[in-house]
């Protein structure tokens, strides 16, 4: 051993004065003489090889480091600085094996890497087989949805009840994800339920076939969305029933926001539209309506403002409803022009007015 170390010095004293197919090769005979010798190197011995691999790989192009990344990856004691340095390596061909494989990188260089790295080294994070909440809490929430669905189909990863609850989140419209987050048995249950008022019929019918363990939650679900739907068609129609129990259950898991009204608008759901601005105003969704076709556009703009909507989001609403062939949609400068000369409070005080009034309605006598 201590000839074979021996090389270890003279290449460290060559290094600098060498061409890069040269430093190549270094690495190459570096790896060979670790990896054969591996299990009887001291921890002295594996620290001053770090050393030397750490200064050898801040020389040599992408494809040696990506090949040493590849050998070292799987080694169990692979030296822990030259690990660092290949996974933070910005060539995803080099960061890849290591941050796949390499059971000895230290959690703290992996959140690293998933903080300020890119795609491609989230996805290969994703894949590990060891990973811990403090990881798949940046993953689901830094990562694409490709990195999602990565770490969410890893079976030995470990998520946060924050980290389920962006997946859930993410699920919504995306019925591949809405089934891999259903079918992991690490789920809440109230979060299970959250996925499942709004999962598509495909997914709803696949969970219930392929997670038994799930069969009597997702009936009590189900038969509790139909009851809401129920009850709400005796005071208005089914149409906006439905639509209210979808508006309840986004806001429940903090999916109800601007970009969801925005989306109703492109989409043309005007049922959903109304529901959701009476969620946030606290008014019945048929007076609501009611109002709406009323007064037309200044009720919308008040209702609008009271929320915090902005101006865009306000417009795209304002554009759906000129489709329903509620009014025109004539004058978008002067819309806009009250919208701004309109406050959140004196917003809030005309719904406060409109609240008190029908509050006063429902108690007189019949």
């Amino acid at each position: 051993m201590n000839a074979q170390f021996s090389v270890i010095s003279e290449i460290e004293g060559t290094i600098a004065r060498s061409s890069a197919p040269k430093r190549a090769e270094m690495v190459r005979r570096l790896a060979d003489l670790f990896l054969v010798n591996a299990d009887q190197c001291s921890d002295d011995e594996i620290a001053l090889i770090d050393e030397i691999f750490v200064r050898l790989v801040a020389t040599i192009e992408e494809s040696a480091r990506a090949l040493l990344a590849i050998r070292l990856g799987p080694n169990s004691k692979a030296p822990p600085k030259v690990l660092k340095a290949l996974a933070c390596d910005d060539a995803i061909d080099v960061a890849s094996p290591i941050l796949i494989y390499a059971e000895r990188l230290d959690d703290n260089t992996l959140i690293e890497c998933a903080r300020t790295k890119s795609q491609e080294h989230l996805l290969s994070i994703s894949r590990r087989k060891n990973l811990p909440e403090a990881l798949t809490d940046i993953l689901v929430e830094r990562g694409d949805q490709q990195v999602a669905l990565s770490a969410v189909q890893n079976a030995e990863a470990k998520f946060s009840d924050n980290g389920f609850a962006i997946l859930v989140h993410r699920s919504y419209g995306d019925d591949l994800m809405t089934a891999r987050v259903g079918m992991r048995p690490d789920l809440p249950p109230q979060m299970f339920e959250q996925l499942l008022k709004a999962a598509s019929d495909t997914v709803r019918s696949k969970l219930e076939t392929e997670s038994p363990h799930a069969r009597r939650s997702i009936h009590q679900i189900v038969n509790g969305v139909a009851a809401q739907i129920r009850s709400k068609a005796a005071s208005q129609s089914p149409v906006y029933a439905a639509a209210q129990v979808l508006v309840q259950s986004l806001q429940k898991t903090g999916q109800l926001n601007a970009d969801k009204l925005e989306a109703f608008a492109d989409a043309g759901r005007f049922e959903e539209i109304v529901a959701a601005l009476a969620l946030m105003a606290k008014m019945p969704a048929h007076l609501v309506e009611h109002k709406v076709n009323e007064d037309g556009v200044q009720f919308l703009l008040i209702l609008a403002k009271a929320a915090g909507l902005s101006w865009p989001t306000t417009k795209s609403i304002i554009a759906l409803t000129a489709l329903q062939d509620r009014y025109l949609m004539s004058d978008v400068e002067e819309c806009r022009k009250a919208f701004s000369r309109l406050n959140q409070p004196t917003a809030q005080k005309i719904l406060d007015f409109h609240r008190m009034r029908q509050g006063a309605a429902a108690q007189r006598p019949m």
